[in-house]
């Protein structure tokens, strides 16, 4: 008998309908970054197509997928592919798979790499939407995120987006920024706004140790924005937003109608789906797995014709009902809950965090904007009163 590079017997693997590709190149690391990276002044896109080439036939992505329904380049930078690398990376896996007419293939993309000509031959490679890593419009904060764009570029990143035929977009935006920067957060918003993109996401600055921002902390040069700003500027988002016509959808995450981000609701349905490229994760329904993170490392596996995994993990009846609990309590489809645990959530009612609906003939707890700001605490109380000891 066969079997996958996991073990697994071939004729029960999942069929994926949606895959996640890791692209690791930057032109820098920002200051608050701790994802896996490669800074590359020239990026070797051609090796790296064919590195996901060889990653999809050691791992035999052929016979594991279904028709996909997303397919999602992130990073990194993506868009640091440039138009032939981006081309050559996304024939690499349609080479391997196959998607739907109406997949959604996602870009992530840095303003400085937008241009007319650029979003052309991504369209024209299959790229049919683009999440644009704006972060502020204000370039004293652009420049201490160690951007490499400036606020003018972002706006025409966005028209270049539009006149290249890539209208469905979506911009980012950090909030929470150190008090001595003296951004205007409401300026950002106005901006974003008239910018008047289809998707939203909305990140809060967290400081994590191995960056520039971690160091700049740990020498006291750096101080966290007070949780008290970061609720206001979080709510004030959400109601600017709102008050513009988007649907806050997810904690972080807001889309027009009918423009949610398919591929990320696909996560936070507990969905399978596969992780390509360098320090990717994937998840087959039972059992997480992730790759080498580093690309010189990811690339020496591959190019031996080896599994570049690097762990695995299988879910246990806690971390399922933990993921259940925290994944459902993140979007407005909410979660549903049991009988004896509406008695449990009611303070949270009173509280203003949550809201008990009816809907589809199910119970369901929502949380509310002011109780996203608390979301850990909440998911890990209902997760013990599900989990008793």
């Amino acid at each position: 008998m066969r079997v996958s590079p996991t073990g697994a017997d071939p004729a029960v693997l999942p069929k994926y309908e949606h895959l996640y590709l890791h692209v690791p190149f930057c032109a820098r690391r920002c200051s608050y970054c701790d994802f896996a990276i490669a800074v590359r002044r020239e990026v070797p896109w051609r090796s790296f197509a064919d590195c996901v080439s060889r990653e999809c036939e050691t791992r035999r992505v052929r016979e594991q997928s279904a028709l996909l329904r997303t397919v999602y380049l992130g990073g990194g930078t993506p868009s640091r592919l440039g138009a032939e690398g981006v081309r050559a990376t996304l024939e690499a896996l349609r080479s391997h798979v196959q998607w739907a007419n109406d997949a959604e293939v996602t870009l992530e993309a840095n303003p400085e790499d937008i241009s007319v000509d650029a979003v052309i031959a991504w369209r024209e490679a299959g790229v049919n939407r683009l999440s644009i890593g704006v972060q502020s419009f204000d370039d004293d904060v652009l420049s201490w995120m160690h951007r490499v764009h400036d606020a003018a570029s972002a706006v025409r990143a966005v028209e270049a987006a539009r006149m290249g035929g890539i209208a469905a977009f979506s911009l980012d935006l950090i909030f929470a920024t150190p008090e001595r920067l003296a951004r205007d957060w409401e300026h950002d918003l106005r901006q974003l706004i008239a910018l008047a993109p289809d998707h939203v996401s909305l990140y809060g600055l967290t400081v994590e140790p191995q960056t520039p921002l971690g160091r700049w902390h740990a020498r006291g040069e750096e101080a966290e924005a007070p949780e008290e700003r970061y609720e206001r500027e979080f709510l004030s988002a959400h109601s600017q937003l709102v008050g513009a016509g988007f649907e806050h959808y997810e904690v972080s995450n807001f889309a027009r109608p009918g423009r949610r981000a398919r591929h990320n609701s696909a996560y936070w349905r507990g969905v399978p789906y596969l992780g390509l490229g360098p320090s990717a994760h994937g998840f087959d329904g039972a059992t997480r797995r992730w790759n080498i993170e580093a690309f010189a490392g990811w690339q020496r596996a591959v190019e031996a014709d080896r599994d570049p995994v690097d762990g695995q993990e299988g879910l246990t009846p806690a971390n399922r009902t933990a993921e259940m609990v925290y994944l459902g309590l993140r979007t407005v489809d909410g979660l549903v809950i049991e009988a004896e645990e509406t008695e449990r959530v009611s303070a949270w009612e009173r509280a203003g965090w949550g809201e008990v609906i009816q809907r589809d003939g199910q119970t369901r707890l929502v949380c509310t904007a002011e109780g996203w700001m608390r979301l850990d605490a909440l998911a890990a109380d209902l997760t013990a009163f599900r989990s008793p000891s």
